[in-house]
């Protein structure tokens, strides 16, 4: 059994005829309904805005003009100046077709002549008082939402300032080389992640990743990607350690069917060498200075996912003119109108044909060339880092 009483509905009586007011009142009384009489259109607005109503029961001939119906009509957009949702049902004597239209078409919910049926006044305002009640249960979620999803932009926003300011605010100098870098979540915040910085003045490190999914639960992990390497990062650590360390980290913090790409590369500035391990990722692109392009791919498998992981890890020579490319799958994976993607072969074409260019130039390029293609729409989070030898 249902033990939550209905409110009892609360009507307001809007007429000139004390006769008409003492009747109708008797009638709703009788049938459950508290009421507020008024007899004027100036003392049914101070009700409204005094007290809050189910429902408005009103005539629209008033003292000033019997007839018309103009005064009520003008009433009638002045309530739903002061309550929109407020259901309004007209009662006149001097009802007509024409009238009953434009009231209508200015926010009454029904109307009624008289002499009313008195089965029929009840209904329609049970009706009506039902209805207004479920609008304004309506209007009350929209407002919830409305504040919640307010909320939430303001608080992804400021998740998306926390997760800026995980990635590099300057980028390292290293003698002999120029790095570029740019981050682009699908989303307010997103699930890529690169870095790049020093150890020493002659060891760096540098990190490309990519959480399996986007927006928040993708974020999230990635902050604990983040925390996992600096923690572990050291000149002393090898790139194949390092992975080691970090995926036996992730697998202990990572949800089932949760993985991270990522490829990380240590420079030895004095060396000109890069020594690297990639972890499931796209295989970084590496062009020489004459256009040859070969592809990073020595490593292992994702982080996260399985404990027994082992990585190995590769060592290149960087020559003057050389240039590397580490970047995720946004942009590979960016598709056009019809759902073509960019693709790695599009992408190291365009590499190796810009190859003389600046990291900035080059990174710039890229960047404009994918939005270019995609209509600068993309799908998923993108993140890339230039390496030029110089």
């Amino acid at each position: 059994m249902n033990t939550l009483a209905a409110p009892i509905p609360r009507t307001l009586i809007a007429d000139d005829q004390p006769d008409v007011l003492a009747a109708l009142r008797l009638l709703l009384k009788g049938a459950g309904f508290q009421t507020e009489a008024v007899n004027s259109p100036a003392s049914v607005l101070e009700a409204i805005k005094q007290r809050d109503f189910d429902v408005v029961l009103m005539d629209l001939n008033y003292a000033r003009d019997t007839t018309s119906g103009n005064e009520g009509l003008d009433l009638i957009a002045r309530i739903r100046d002061l309550d929109s949702i407020l259901p309004i049902v007209v009662m006149t004597a001097w009802g007509s077709v024409d009238l009953a239209v434009e009231s209508m078409r200015r926010g009454v919910r029904d109307f009624v002549q008289k002499p009313w049926d008195n089965s029929r006044l009840l209904q329609t305002l049970r009706t009506q008082i039902e209805q207004g009640r479920t609008r304004r249960r309506q209007q009350l979620r929209n407002a919830v939402s409305r504040a919640l999803e307010k909320d939430f932009r303001v608080e992804l926003n400021e998740a998306r300032e926390i997760q800026q300011g995980l990635l590099p605010s300057h980028l390292p100098r290293l003698p002999g080389f120029q790095i570029s870098s740019a981050w682009q979540p699908a989303r307010t915040i997103g699930g890529d992640y690169l870095a790049a910085f020093k150890f020493d003045e002659r060891y760096a490190a540098l990190c490309v990743a990519d959480v399996s999914g986007k927006g928040v639960p993708a974020a999230l992990l990635m902050s604990n990607m983040q925390a996992a390497l600096k923690a572990c990062a050291s000149e002393k650590v090898a790139p194949r350690d390092l992975c080691a360390r970090v995926n036996n980290v992730l697998c202990a913090n990572t949800p089932l069917h949760k993985f991270i790409t990522c490829c990380y590369a240590g420079p030895d500035v004095h060396e000109r060498t890069l020594t690297y391990t990639n972890a499931g990722h796209n295989a970084p692109l590496l062009v020489r200075c004459d256009g040859a392009c070969s592809r990073l791919d020595e490593g292992g498998r994702v982080l996260g996912a399985f404990t027994d992981s082992r990585y190995e890890q590769g060592k290149i020579q960087l020559h003057k003119g050389d240039r590397l490319l580490l970047f995720t799958d946004g942009l590979t994976e960016a598709t056009d109108a019809i759902g073509e993607e960019f693709g790695e072969a599009r992408l190291s074409d365009f590499f190796i044909k810009r190859r003389k260019l600046a990291a900035s130039e080059l990174r710039a390029g890229v960047l404009r060339a994918v939005s270019a293609f995609c209509g600068d729409d993309f799908k998923d989070d993108a993140a890339l880092l230039v390496l030029a030898a110089e």
